[in-house]
């Protein structure tokens, strides 16, 4: 993974916040072949008996299931928005242009759980994608039981135990508080992942150039 120090996420909130907020995550591992494996799931963090865990359910006898089930270990990377950054937008112009972006990567151990841990996945995932509206017709209480009998046979509950956790919030730390400020101006002209990118480096303004004083 890209490592340079002032592009780490230190801070257990701000990382915790960032997968809450970009819960679809890239699950991969390899097979018993020793084949790469790969899903794309959503996935909730908690603590559990004093261990980080994430939460999610998937669909059974898929060739990631399958994987998963004879080699427990997997990474987990959560991705949010990304940007191009031109070169031209810095103090002084004649550098390469560059990538800003947000990741988080989890090294973890997978195992799967039984029919009451599934009923309390599907409840938390579709409050969550509900705005915790409980009345919701998608919400795991109130769908009919004949639904709920015949789609829960299909798929299954799991954990994964964190292991391992490295960061990437790659947003300008290294350039100079003149480019800085004029990277966020342009990215605000642009597109929306920009501007969100513009926000998240707008944000951290005080924190970037307080460590540089």
């Amino acid at each position: 993974m890209y490592d340079l120090p002032h592009h780490k996420e230190h801070n257990e909130k701000e990382i915790t916040d960032f997968i809450n907020q970009y819960p679809f995550a890239f699950i991969t591992g390899c097979d018993a072949a020793h084949q790469p494996i790969v899903t794309q799931l959503p996935l909730f963090p908690e603590e559990k008996d004093g261990k980080k865990i994430l939460r999610g359910h998937l669909m059974k006898n898929t060739d990631h299931h399958l994987a998963f089930m004879s080699n427990e270990r997997v990474l987990v990377v959560f991705t949010g928005k990304s940007t191009y950054v031109s070169g031209t937008w810095y103090s002084n112009p004649y550098m390469a242009s560059t990538w800003n972006y947000m990741s988080v990567h989890i090294k973890g151990s997978i195992r799967f759980l039984d029919d009451h841990a599934l009923e309390e996945v599907l409840r938390l995932t579709s409050l969550h994608f509900e705005n915790n509206n409980e009345n919701s017709t998608t919400v795991y209480d109130n769908l009919p039981m004949a639904f709920k009998q015949r789609v829960m046979g299909a798929i299954v509950a799991f954990e994964i135990e964190v292991l391992e956790m490295d960061t990437v919030f790659k947003l300008s730390q290294d350039r100079d508080e003149k480019s800085y400020q004029n990277i966020i101006a342009q990215l605000k002209l642009g597109d929306h992942d920009g501007q969100v990118i513009a926000h998240e480096m707008e944000r951290r303004f005080d924190n970037v150039f307080k460590n540089k004083q």
